[in-house]
């Protein structure tokens, strides 16, 4: 299939298609076409004229180019290109580090397709350390199709297309313990056994530790975070309470062996039942909608943090300028925070880079300039629903998994990235999704077995066409609302003006390079028009 890239990514576009933007250049031409049809100017004008047209067409901007801030960064804090300026001529490091991307991590939807990779690798390569630290700075319909283009790559594994069609509705009993590692995780405990587990003594679970997850990769660089004071001290108790709400997630799948989870004399079978039960037992129980700036590098140099947002473009104008607005995408989860005499631990769920629709334990330490907010909480029967609604996604992302085996990164953007399933159980709770970008097919969503899920992701928008974005999700989705805190250079300032246009009503959206390339056929035409309607009468004139 063919696709069309936008042209306005590249000089040559900016510098011989918009010169229509410019007044100079609009009269040069509309003197140049009145010469030409009137033939009554001097050669020496004529000339004149077909120089200007020349230079409009190749030079002057109305705008000066943009020039990326390299600061003020967070203390402690490098840009990724100020990293990559020193380190991209050690003979292999750039390899290594490419090979780092697309593992795990909070990393919203930073999807590195080969495409992407391909982008990146030419960027650091050709020294462009400007679009660099804006990287890729593509629009949603730019990159969607690079997604669309691995999935038909994989979709040619013939063993897996049949695996799909013999097996659309395969019970999850059909999947072997080893197999649903890769899909949920759950620590000791196993679907084929039914078992009864008690939360009235402590986890004997080990404690946190930085093995599998931080990475050294020499030449001063290290990949993944380390402990979180706060949160990795409980992290034995934490990774029991993530490993129980999954497995109790799965006792609404067929085939699957019963558990049942108990507290101070209360039992659960169910996560929303577990949530119950806690609070029976005395315990408070916050859900939090939590949004942070996504972070695809995680990368550490020297022992300072590298910061590496993944920018994407909103189609919204900044104000001022003839620039789009370029936001970084954000990560969303939901966050547990559990309190008590016999129960003290933070988990998160979302659907990850790693394909997993899963809670998980939340202790590593975000680097700062990511910030974060909780754009609602919830609790007692609130986070009760919540809490049910998200082992309802889990077991419709795993009835997904065992369909559709072929679908590349584990169904990871086919499926939604991390924000589709929030801003879903968002719309489900508040009426509102305030999250961008969404990912899913909705067409994926279809099994019978998880209608009142295949209705919640069908609800939400998608950014998978030509829909631009509404400002209430670019904005939804930034991880605080004091736009003057962030830390990322030049972002502040823009978000600021583009809020402060969006609040007043004269936002602006950019146009799509069709729309441009119309714009200036049109006015070039009308130009014409009007000289052959003024030689027209002066013919006639005569």
């Amino acid at each position: 299939m063919l696709t069309l890239s936008a042209p306005s990514e590249g000089p040559a576009y900016n510098s011989l298609v918009g010169r229509w933007d410019t007044p100079a250049f609009r009269a040069a031409v509309g003197c140049a076409l009145m010469g030409l049809m009137r033939g009554s100017l001097s050669r020496l004008i004529c000339r004149g004229v077909s120089v200007g047209v020349l230079l409009g067409l190749i030079g002057c901007r109305g705008d000066a180019p943009y020039v990326v801030p390299e600061g003020p960064l967070p203390p402690n804090t490098v840009l990724l290109a100020q990293m990559m300026r020193e380190l991209s001529a050690t003979p292999g490091f750039t390899d290594a580090l490419l090979a780092q991307l697309n593992n795990g991590g909070k990393r919203g939807p930073t999807l590195l397709t080969p495409a992407l990779m391909d982008h990146l690798r030419k960027l650091i390569l050709g020294k462009d350390w400007q679009g660099l630290d804006r990287f890729p700075g593509w629009t949603m319909r730019e990159i969607n199709p690079t997604v669309r283009v691995v999935g038909h790559v994989a979709g040619r594994n013939a063993e897996a297309e049949s695996l799909a069609v013999r097996h659309p509705g395969a019970p999850a009993s059909a999947v072997t313990p080893e197999q649903m590692k890769t899909y949920v995780d759950l620590g000791s405990y196993s679907p084929e056994r039914a078992e009864t587990i008690s939360l009235d003594q402590p986890s004997t679970l080990p404690g946190f530790t930085t093995e599998g997850i931080v990475t050294d990769l020499g030449a001063g660089v290290v990949r993944g975070d380390g402990p979180n004071p706060t949160l990795a001290p409980e992290h034995a108790e934490s990774q029991r309470m993530a490993d129980l709400l999954n497995r109790l997630s799965l006792n609404d799948v067929d085939g699957y062996a019963p558990a049942t989870v108990t507290i101070s004399g209360q039992g659960a079978a169910t996560p929303e039942g577990l949530v119950q039960a806690l609070l029976a037992a005395g315990h408070t129980i916050e859900v939090y909608d939590a949004r942070y700036f996504a972070n695809f590098g995680h990368f550490h140099y020297k022992g300072q943090d590298v910061m590496m947002p993944f920018w994407v473009n909103s189609q919204v104008q900044v104000p001022g300028t003839k620039r789009p607005l370029l936001v970084p995408v954000s990560h969303a989860e939901y966050e547990w925070k559990i309190r008590g005499p016999k129960v003290n631990a933070d988990v998160s769920w979302y659907f990850g880079i790693d394909g997993k629709a899963e809670f998980r334990t939340m202790d590593t330490l975000d680097q700062p300039w990511v910030l974060g907010r909780f754009a609602h909480e919830y609790n007692g029967a609130n986070a009760v629903e919540v809490t049910r609604l998200v082992g309802r996604m889990t077991v419709a992302y795993l009835h997904q998994h065992i369909a559709r085996p072929e679908l590349p990164f584990g169904g990871y953007y086919a499926l939604g990235v991390c924000q589709d399933s929030i801003a879903a159980i968002e719309k489900k709770m508040t009426g509102h999704a305030t999250l961008f970008p969404n990912t899913a097919d909705a067409a994926l969503f279809d099994d019978p077995r998880d209608a009142e899920v295949n209705a919640l992701i069908a609800a939400i928008p998608k950014d998978r066409s030509n829909d631009l974005p509404e400002p209430e999700r670019i904005f939804g989705s930034l991880p605080t609302t004091d736009l003057k805190a962030i830390t990322v250079p030049g972002l502040s300032a823009d978000l600021v003006a583009a809020h402060g246009a969006w609040q007043d009503g004269s936002l602006d959206r950019t146009p799509s390079w069709i729309d441009k390339i119309t714009k200036r056929v049109l006015g070039v035409a009308a130009v014409v028009l009007l000289v052959g309607l003024v030689v027209a009468r002066r013919r006639r004139s005569r």
